[in-house]
């Protein structure tokens, strides 16, 4: 086992790690930008380095300086958390080549799965059920060619990359040529590359997210599925396990496919495959996440499994000690993303120092964040401040604790979106469970607010 671990990351992401180390016993190491110096990740880990300025190009996406502050460390290993270069496939590489272990599947692994359209040829040869489409179009003309074979409505999206960026929807033919163009604009800035492909726009689909955990010795197994269905232009707000949706006949073969395309690409760590379902319970994959989900709380609430502590074991070459046979799901759990943004003024980010915080408590109620009284939430990275965790025994019970949760979050001095959350858990088509990614557009419009 590693002895000491340095994580690339901040904010949340960083302290969980953190914490899955202390309980290991092993020694963690910070990086933090100048913006962050006062950061709680700072404070917990047993060493800290400033890797450069606010802007993430010149700290958390900055390799040489993270690598030079494991060398200098003597860090064995780096955990990249989640975003930043968690699926950076060059990053991966360096460590390897500088003798330090990258916590996350081999970089050819990032490569192909971070190529959304080598991704779709690898799960289709493969038997993976994929999203009618196209490959990479090479022009407005071409895009036309294809669009018409698709059919509208349809998606451009960027071949890099994700968090929903180079990503157009498409309803008619005049709408392609600009769209077009500002996906492809979008992506170059965005990934460094401005290859975009095409599939085919489902509409009132269920997104579900299977977990997968793979070692170094061919043992795979998933972790069932996670509903991610409530989300803003591609960008969860909620998400729940099991999925009310899916039936014991459908879990099963989402878990068979899942652990196909995992060994289809050789797959290490932990990994998630999303896919979208429709009302007949037709599965498409989307893509493959060679990293943590932001989302993966509600997993180990259900399993039991510690994702994290799991991730550095088979880093550190320990074969998992349980079979898919073993894997046990028990109640039900839910997340909030707890944003520091205002969702009734066109949810315009708010950075601020925090005047006063309660978080929740209670049986089965988590808070996983790197805020506290004092602190000031800078205005250079994400707006997600926490993540809010209950679990119980049923949906209904695993509502109603997050109401209560949600009631008792108190987070002064900046604007978060927990009056939004509780429309969202208190609207019919969340209660049902059928609520589709197209739901929040329709409670928005409903309150007169926009995407």
């Amino acid at each position: 086992m590693f002895s000491k671990i340095l994580i690339a990351n901040r904010g949340e992401i960083a302290v969980r790690v953190i914490r899955a180390c202390k309980e290991m016993g092993i020694s963690t190491v910070a990086v933090f930008s100048e913006a962050d110096k006062d950061a709680l990740h700072v404070s917990l880990a047993d060493e800290s380095f400033c890797i450069g300025k606010a802007l993430p190009k010149d700290s958390y996406l900055n390799i040489n300086n993270i690598i030079t502050a494991a060398l200098v460390s003597k860090a064995e290993a780096i955990h990249p958390g989640y975003g930043f270069l968690a699926e950076n496939a060059e990053f991966a590489r360096i460590c390897g080549e500088n003798k330090i272990i990258f916590i996350g599947p081999k970089s050819e692994t990032i490569s192909s799965m971070g190529d959304k359209d080598m991704a779709r040829k690898t799960m289709e040869k493969a038997g993976v059920p994929i999203i009618p489409g196209c490959e990479l179009v090479e022009s407005v003309e071409h895009a036309k060619k294809e669009a018409e074979r698709i059919g509208f409505p349809l998606l451009i999206k960027a071949r890099a990359g994700g968090g929903g960026r180079g990503i157009r929807l498409i309803n008619t033919p005049d709408e392609l040529e600009n769209n077009y163009h500002s996906a492809v604009s979008e992506a170059q800035n965005a990934f460094n590359d401005g290859s975009v492909y095409m599939e085919k726009y489902l509409t009132e689909v269920k997104h579900i997210e299977m977990q997968v955990l793979a070692d170094n010795f061919g043992n795979v197994v998933c972790l069932g599925e996670r509903d991610c269905s409530m989300q803003r232009k591609n960008q969860k707000l909620i998400e729940e396990s099991p999925s009310p949706f899916v039936s014991d006949e459908l879990r099963q073969a989402m878990i068979s496919m899942a652990i196909k395309a995992s060994k289809a690409v050789d797959y290490r760590g932990a990994g998630t495959i999303e896919c979208l379902c429709d009302k007949d319970g037709n599965f498409y994959f989307m893509e493959m996440n060679t990293r943590l989900q932001v989302e993966h709380p509600v997993t180990e609430m259900v399993t039991g499994i510690d994702l994290v502590k799991w991730q550095i074991r088979i880093a550190a070459n320990v074969a998992l000690d349980f079979s898919q046979d073993e894997i046990k799901f028990d109640g039900h759990a839910i997340e909030c993303r707890v944003c520091a943004e205002n969702p009734y003024m066109g949810f315009r980010p708010s950075a601020g120092k925090i005047t006063m915080l309660h978080t929740p408590g209670g049986p089965w109620v988590r808070f996983d964040s790197a805020i506290y009284h004092g602190y000031f939430i800078p205005p250079f990275y994400d707006s997600m401040i926490g993540k809010l965790i209950v679990a119980a025994r049923t949906r209904n019970e695993a509502i109603r604790k997050m109401k209560a949760a949600l009631c008792e979050l108190i987070i002064e001095g900046v604007e978060h979106n927990s009056d939004l959350q509780m429309d969202i858990l208190a609207c019919d088509e969340f209660d049902s469970g059928l609520h589709t990614t197209a739901s929040l557009t329709r409670l928005l419009s409903d309150k007169g607010l926009n995407l």
